[in-house]
């Protein structure tokens, strides 16, 4: 749910203020004698969750600087466009840490770029934050080689445990709210959704829901109606989706072909705030695994947040937004706990982050973890929240003790059971 690119009509009034904050644009000049910190944010500026990434990040800037700053320092924050290219986000690491001195990265949503910087992180002995990149591979460097690669630390839940929270979410609306019994895995050929399809091959049948068929597609498919035929044709209860490079198509399409089977899982444009209006309505009835919504309060800190993004950039956050905005405050307070920018006494202290922020209470597995610097997944942590469009609006279904409605599905794709 990571890595979606794609670009709409989301910047309308957004887009002057936040790709502002892009191409090594940096925040105002503080008159005082010491240096300001700089963290760097490197994404995808020019679609919908990537220019969310610097605004959040800068909004957590101006709040702390606000406060005094760290030890005595300004926040700022560098914000580079990567044009979605894993190119060009190494040369934007290579440019921050040796000509801008940041002290810290927040890089990307994309796995196949943050894959690509994590040896940069280790080489130049940076530390490396992923506002919203998934894959299990991240992690495993870590693990595998730790003394060298410790600099790069997962800020997103991986696929597998992405995977557990939509069949934990299955169970309680699909299975036991519906009485489904049976599913088609449908997921597109992308680096973060191979663990994402192991974990709903292996989950969704402990759950109560039968997998009756698994289709990966290309992210480039532009006509959904050969795969929508042949799901028919296999009379599934629901289809499980692992989709963000895509998402307006086949949702336009279902609509239009009223394809008799719901949908569940995850669909990362469907978090966008402008989906509705990027399918004309079609998102109808779709819902998706998020992390907080404009519109919930996750934690104390979401609604606030989400409030002043949209008050500055007249839209509502994308999933990028809340996490960087948390992660401005995880590298802010790692560096006042050290008392320094030092890389080592950074990632010393980032291993100890223990921070109620916009998504939940983030903490990192250790180095004996099998996600080493991956964020910590369960109900006293992240655990992640399903949401659905329902007549224009992200309406939360998903878990009950935040829930705001009910999950329901249009006529034609209603279940029978």
């Amino acid at each position: 749910m990571a890595h979606a690119r794609f670009e709409f009509g989301y910047f309308l009034k957004a887009t002057t203020a936040l790709v502002a904050l892009a191409g090594g644009a940096a925040s105002p000049a503080f008159a005082q004698s010491s240096e300001p910190i700089k963290i760097g944010v490197i994404a995808e500026v020019q679609s919908i969750a990537g220019a969310a990434t610097p605004g959040g990040a800068q909004i957590a800037a101006d709040e702390i600087n606000a406060k005094g700053g760290v030890l005595g320092r300004k926040i700022e924050i560098v914000s580079y466009d990567n044009k979605s290219s894993s190119a060009d986000s190494v040369r934007a690491f290579q440019r921050a840490v040796s000509d801008d001195k940041v002290a810290a990265v927040i890089a990307s949503y994309i796995s196949e770029v943050v894959l690509a910087l994590e040896p940069w992180a280790a080489r130049l002995h940076t530390p490396l934050i992923t506002p919203g990149a998934a894959s299990n591979e991240i992690t495993r460097p870590i693990h595998d080689d730790y003394d060298k690669n410790k600099y790069t630390f997962h800020g997103y839940l991986t696929s597998s445990e992405q995977a557990q929270a939509v069949c934990d979410a299955a169970k309680d609306l699909l299975v036991d709210g519906m009485k489904m019994k049976t599913a088609v895995i449908v997921s597109e050929d992308a680096a973060w959704t191979k663990p994402l399809d192991a974990g709903y091959e292996e989950c969704l049948p402990k759950v109560g829901l039968k997998v009756l068929d698994h289709i990966r597609f290309s992210p480039d498919t532009t006509d959904f109606t050969p795969i929508f035929n042949n799901l028919e044709a296999k009379k599934p209860d629901v289809i499980i989706t692992g989709i963000s490079h895509v998402g307006v198509q086949p949702t336009v399409q279902w609509k239009n072909q009223q394809v008799p089977i719901p949908i569940f899982g995850i669909s990362a444009q469907a978090l966008s705030p402008t989906f509705w209006s990027d399918t004309n309505g079609a998102a109808e009835g779709i819902p998706s695994l998020a992390f907080a919504t404009a519109g919930t309060a996750v934690t104390p800190k979401t609604k606030p947040f989400a409030a002043a993004f949209k008050a500055r950039f007249g839209t509502d956050p994308a999933y990028t937004g809340y996490t960087a905005y948390d992660e401005v405050y995880i590298i802010a307070d790692a560096i006042k706990r050290a008392g320094s920018t030092d890389a080592d006494k950074m990632v010393t202290e980032l291993e100890k982050t223990d921070y109620v922020g916009t998504i939940g209470r983030v903490e990192f597995y250790g180095r004996g973890d099998q996600f080493t610097h991956g964020l910590k997944f369960g109900p006293d942590n992240i655990s992640g929240m399903i949401f659905q469009w329902q007549d224009g609006k992200q309406v939360t279904v998903w878990p009950a003790k935040i829930a705001d409605g009910k999950l329901k599905y249009p006529s034609f794709a209603r279940p029978t059971n």
